[in-house]
């Protein structure tokens, strides 16, 4: 008997209904309770709350729960400095009240926790066995060489790109995502660029892998794996036997938590949904930032799709790139509706070989090597991500930190490609590499699926101009001259 089954976008989109309504019937409320005034009581000093401040709470542990503003409007009256940005946080996070959304609250935590158990295992295994492949195979040639650098460069113009609408946009200000941690809990210093390098090099690795320092993890694993090439053929056999066989295991383990991202996606947007549903102006900046998210995101790899790459093919190939983009058409329609570069190799080459004249042996290598690598379309998302979730914190990151997460999406897409899902984890990485908390990841994975078609096929059309630049530059004449 076969049994019918629903792709994991339906069951994430399918999600997005019962969230909602449950977070709209039983919306976050406010009150004082036993346990909230002894913990506010407990870590009043931290935030500078007088002892005298506190002890006027006592007076609303008998009253009703209210709403947020109805709760601040009570609270203003018996000690305005709870009003005070840090001070309010503080007091809303201990005041939440909703016993209902308890019940399912724990599946979202749980969920987070498992995906962040997996960042490291993983960025660890895959990128080590990936460039221990690269060079063990002799790959690195001229061709690979060529690939390798127009790979990275398109992947950095699309970041700077997004980052530069997200940062002139700001869709994330004055949205409120739900998130439980303060904007005050998190610090960022400005640091120069060359100290922002200098945290690639870690100088002890297994402090870097405990406290999750993504650079540092990701420049050791290239490193490992690439002089994994270079050692004797006893050696080299089996530590890429190894990490290959340890990335299966880490692809089995990251295939199994997947398979919960509807449940836990379910428990964070019916949070979210709850914490502004007792405010509808709040509800409506939340769809309002979402939808500027989705703009941005749609406007960036508009630029990269129709600017970016059209100028590198007209500059570096002297090809015209509206006749190019006629020749892979189909592939492009193909990646968008399968979401999977993958689904769409086969026919990307037959297009790129018979219109646009692509030899079989510049094809052959620069579409599969894309296909794994070449990520231009979701490096830009994560990093429009990052960027967004912290302006919803309310803090701009200063350029510091901003060179990091656009070295940890470079540097990481090298490494994520043939995950499930693989939007996920990489926004797991860049967030953890800047302190950002993961929380955000579950409102913007309830609109993946739909920029996750745009991003793909941004990441199929710059394989395919990979191809002919490379073609060209070994001198190639080719069919859309």
């Amino acid at each position: 008997m076969k049994y019918f089954k629903i792709a994991l976008h339906w069951q994430i989109i399918f999600a997005l209904i019962p969230a909602s309504v449950f977070g709209i019937l039983y919306p976050t409320k406010y009150k004082i309770t036993y346990d909230s005034y002894e913990k506010i009581a407990k870590d009043a000093p931290k935030y500078s709350i007088s002892e005298q401040c506190v002890s006027h709470l006592q007076i609303f542990r008998s009253k009703e729960p209210h709403s947020e503003s109805q709760f601040l409007a009570e609270i203003k009256k018996e000690c305005p400095i709870f009003l005070e940005y840090e001070k309010k946080e503080f007091l809303l996070k201990n005041a939440r009240y909703n016993p209902i959304l308890s019940y399912v609250e724990w599946m979202g935590e749980l969920f987070l926790r498992l995906l962040k158990m997996i960042i490291v295992p993983l960025i660890l295994t895959s990128i080590i066995s990936g460039t221990a492949g690269i060079g063990a195979n002799g790959n690195l040639g001229r061709i690979g060489l060529k690939t390798i650098i127009y790979y990275l460069i398109t992947s950095g113009l699309a970041i700077v790109v997004g980052l530069f609408l997200v940062n002139l946009i700001k869709p994330g200000m004055g949205t409120e995502i739900g998130l439980t941690e303060s904007a005050g809990q998190i610090e960022f210093t400005e640091t120069s660029f060359a100290d922002s390098l200098m945290q690639i090099v870690p100088e002890n690795i297994f402090k870097a892998f405990a406290m999750q320092e993504m650079l540092s993890i990701i420049a050791f694993s290239m490193l490992f794996g690439y002089f994994i090439s270079r050692v004797g053929r006893k050696s080299r056999e089996f530590l890429t036997d190894f990490f290959s066989s340890a990335f299966d295991v880490m692809m089995k383990i990251t295939t199994f938590i997947i398979k919960f991202a509807p449940v836990g996606i379910f428990a964070i947007i019916a949070k979210t949904v709850a914490d502004q549903a007792g405010d509808p102006e709040k509800l409506l900046l939340l769809v309002q930032g979402m939808g500027k998210f989705a703009a941005v995101v749609v406007g960036g790899l508009a630029i990269h799709a129709l600017i970016t790459l059209p100028f590198i093919l007209k500059i570096f190939s002297r090809v015209k790139p509206f006749k190019h983009f006629r020749a892979v058409q189909a592939a492009l329609l193909t990646a968008f509706s399968t979401r999977s570069s993958a689904a769409a190799l086969s026919l990307t080459m037959e297009s790129v070989e018979n219109k646009s004249g692509v030899s079989n042996k510049i094809s052959g290598f620069t579409l599969p090597f894309g296909a794994t690598i070449n990520m231009n379309g979701t490096v830009l998302y994560e990093c429009v991500a990052a960027i967004f979730i912290a302006q919803a914190y309310g803090i701009d990151l200063p350029l510091n930190e901003q060179i990091i997460i656009f070295l940890s999406a470079l540097l990481v897409s090298i490494g994520s490609a043939g995950v499930p899902m693989a939007s996920l984890l990489m926004i797991s990485i860049v967030l953890s590499a800047v302190d950002l908390p993961l929380e955000g990841i579950g409102l913007i994975l309830a609109i993946d699926p739909i920029l996750d078609m745009f991003r793909t096929s941004v990441n199929v059309w710059s394989d395919s101009c990979c191809a002919v630049v490379v073609a060209k530059s070994e001198g190639e004449t080719l069919k859309i001259q």
